[in-house]
């Protein structure tokens, strides 16, 4: 399970920030686009 501190979350968090992926290509595993997704959320 992924959390908001996890490493994989900071850098598709990054690399969505970035414009290099968009929320949609964050592949399925486990929780992690959840994650990324309520992390960018939080930001905006």
């Amino acid at each position: 399970m992924f959390n908001k501190n996890s490493g994989l979350v900071r850098v598709w968090v990054s690399l969505i920030l970035a414009g290099i992926y968009t929320l949609e290509q964050v592949p399925k595993l486990s929780n992690l686009k959840e994650v990324v997704t309520e992390v960018i959320n939080d930001m905006q």
